[in-house]
């Protein structure tokens, strides 16, 4: 508990909805305990313009841990926690080239990098984005010099740099726009629980954590609501490209959803994933997986009925 940081937060929701202060903080508390919320779910959900029967249809951070859990086996988990091993294992699914720096030898460095002069460099444990790079070959003198800079920043997993379909290009085309997508294998069976699309802003990577922003993307492919970035902001178009983002529509996205649907039933073990997802050039293609996903939906301003993700995730699994 950041008593300092919780207070923050009550302070400019006091302000926001015109609440005291007091009156937050024990707002806060008894939405802690009754719902598992934090001060984090308390802002960001909108549980002050909440009933209680609204707050109950929202997946809060403890209800998200509970999941976890529950449905994915820590003896599993090092397959999705470990970005080589995770490749090794859903390789059918990746649909690019890849190598792991650790185990080839030069040679085999060399000829990938002929093969492929633009990659993307990654930390095998990374996450949020942290230590990831795209490099183009070109821009080094020799390849021995692209070596030695992967080897030093432990950059140790390789991968084609992924070219995105025309209409995520236009989106945003300094970093490959991700979705987000929640599956949950009920008997051996992958589902299709939401998808969330992630839009990078300024930088090469689309993760909240590092400047990007998301929206929520319906079961028909087509975002409904603005996006928004880590310091509260709503976007109806894109501050760089102009594009706009409610309307826009994920290209493939049916092909999307039967992919995740299937790389759910590889390792059933662990039933609750979040898969990043991209849409190439050439169809849809798996980034890594999350056996620890995190918490997304609609806020209540966004939402018609101020109603959250739970009675969805209900349909298939036991909260």
């Amino acid at each position: 508990m950041n008593y300092a940081q919780m207070f923050r937060i009550a302070g400019a929701v006091s302000k926001k909805c015109d609440k005291s202060f007091f009156a937050v903080v024990k707002d806060m508390v008894h939405c802690g305990m009754k719902y598992q919320a934090g001060y984090y779910d308390y802002q960001e959900f909108e549980f002050y313009n909440l009933n209680e029967e609204q707050r109950e249809t929202y997946l809060t951070r403890g209800k998200n841990n509970a999941i976890i859990i529950k449905y994915n086996d820590k003896q599993y988990m090092n397959v999705f926690d470990d970005k080589i091993t995770f490749n090794k294992k859903f390789n059918d699914f990746l649909n690019r080239d890849w190598l792991d720096l650790d185990s080839a030898s030069f040679d085999e460095f060399k000829a990938f990098v002929e093969k492929n002069p633009v990659i993307m460099g990654k930390p095998a444990d990374g996450v949020g984005g942290n230590g990831v790079e795209k490099y183009d070959a070109s821009n080094y003198k020799d390849v021995r010099e692209l070596y030695d800079t992967l080897k030093k920043k432990k950059q140790n997993l390789l991968e084609t740099f992924i070219i995105q379909h025309p209409d995520m290009q236009v989106l945003y085309d300094k970093s490959v726009n991700t979705m987000r997508m929640f599956t949950f294998c009920r008997d051996g069976k992958g589902c299709f629980l939401q998808a969330i699309l992630k839009i990078g802003n300024g930088g090469v990577v689309d993760n909240f954590s590092s400047g990007g922003m998301y929206t929520f993307v319906e079961d028909n492919g087509v975002v409904e609501v603005p996006a928004i970035d880590k310091d509260d902001k709503l976007y109806e178009k894109h501050p760089v490209t102009g594009t706009g983002i409610i309307g826009f529509k994920v290209p493939m996205f049916d092909e999307a959803v039967e992919l995740v649907k299937k790389a759910a039933e590889v390792v059933p073990q662990v039933g609750y994933v979040g898969w990043d997802v991209g849409i190439s050039e050439n169809g849809p293609v798996i980034i890594e997986g999350n056996s620890f996903p995190g918490v997304f939906q609609k806020r209540a301003s966004l939402s018609k009925d101020k109603t959250g993700i739970i009675p969805k995730y209900r349909e298939y699994m036991d909260i």
